[in-house]
């Protein structure tokens, strides 16, 4: 559980990226959608990658076992539609303009912020089902002790 929690941590902190948005001086919505997905993308790059290592810690370790809760969950949901949201209309956009310079890198921009978002709609999506169905990873391996004794 560790892992699944810190996962989503790590998606959602790939905004901390976001103050890179000024660097990049361009004008009008689509531009900002470009460097919106671009600094998400660079965050999430270092975030994710932490948070995984983070989690294995967690989960060899046995720390934080509870299961995530329904507003991570809902917030990971989210996040990760309006990623791939916002990247799949980004492809569609680079795709129609000639006046982009480099369209073979906005298109695999738009790629990667899609799997991005893809991805962490799935993270979201399984916390929310894992509550939902009850799985408590403090009481599984008990319950499985106590069937074996009863067998």
């Amino acid at each position: 559980m560790a892992m699944l929690r810190l996962l989503a941590i790590g998606f959602l902190a790939g905004v901390v990226a976001f103050p890179l948005l000024w660097l990049e001086r361009a004008d009008g919505f689509q531009h900002a959608r470009i460097a919106a997905l671009l600094a998400l993308g660079v965050g999430q790059f270092v975030t994710v990658p932490v948070a995984l290592v983070g989690g294995l810690v967690l989960a060899a370790r046995g720390v934080w076992a509870r299961t995530p809760g329904y507003l991570l969950g809902t917030v990971t949901t989210f996040f990760g539609v309006l990623v791939a949201t916002q990247a799949w209309a980004m492809g569609r956009w680079v795709e129609g303009r000639a006046e982009v310079d480099d369209i073979d890198t906005e298109t695999v921009l738009a790629f990667l912020a899609t799997i991005s978002g893809t991805v962490t709609t799935a993270v979201g999506l399984s916390i929310v089902l894992l509550r939902w169905s009850g799985y408590d990873s403090r009481t599984a391996p008990l319950r499985q002790r106590r069937a074996r004794r009863r067998g």
